[in-house]
């Protein structure tokens, strides 16, 4: 197993191989997140993604980290991301560190996670926004970029830009 292997982890063999739509979060990420405030104005932040493959490679751990321009934390958590072959669905988890609370991501009442072959979808219920839902998509995945686009909605029918991440791997 070599260095790689070790801080990362790898796919199980066994693991359902859906498991591998989320691979490309796996490694460590360097992020500049552009967020929107109700006004229209932005703010730019700087952020770090790091993504592993745990429990045996049955499941992938994805941790963001978000600070302001002076070093405050503004987001601590990760997400855990595994795939249920019997049922056909992912269960994704939200744990915001810093307010210690779960979040079900992607749940099938609200249309559960969307695949194509150029981007990932899923919505979820916001339990502290000041809005009802957020719709997160990843796009332009390759081997050293992808973008998460956040959106806010009341409704889950009109949605809104929120929050743009430009993810670029790290060598760190």
């Amino acid at each position: 197993m070599n260095h790689t292997d070790q801080e990362f982890g790898q796919p199980n063999p066994n693991a359902p191989a859906a498991l591998s739509r989320f691979a490309f979060l796996i490694g460590r990420w360097r992020c500049e997140a552009r967020v929107w405030s109700a006004n229209g104005d932005s703010q730019t932040f700087q952020a770090t993604w790091l993504g592993r493959f745990i429990l045996d490679g049955y499941a992938i751990a994805d941790e963001y980290r978000m600070t302001s321009s002076s070093g405050e934390l503004i987001v601590l958590g990760i997400n855990l991301r595994a795939y249920d072959a019997a049922k056909q669905i992912w269960n994704m988890k939200w744990l915001n560190a810093l307010a210690g609370t779960w979040v079900d991501l992607g749940a099938e009442e609200l249309g559960g996670v969307d695949f194509d072959d150029q981007s990932i979808v899923y919505a979820f219920k916001e339990p502290v926004a000041g809005h009802a839902y957020t719709r997160a998509t990843y796009a332009n995945i390759s081997k050293t970029h992808f973008t998460w686009q956040g959106e806010k909605s009341d409704d889950g029918k009109v949605w809104s830009e929120l929050m743009l991440v430009e993810a670029h791997r790290s060598e760190e």
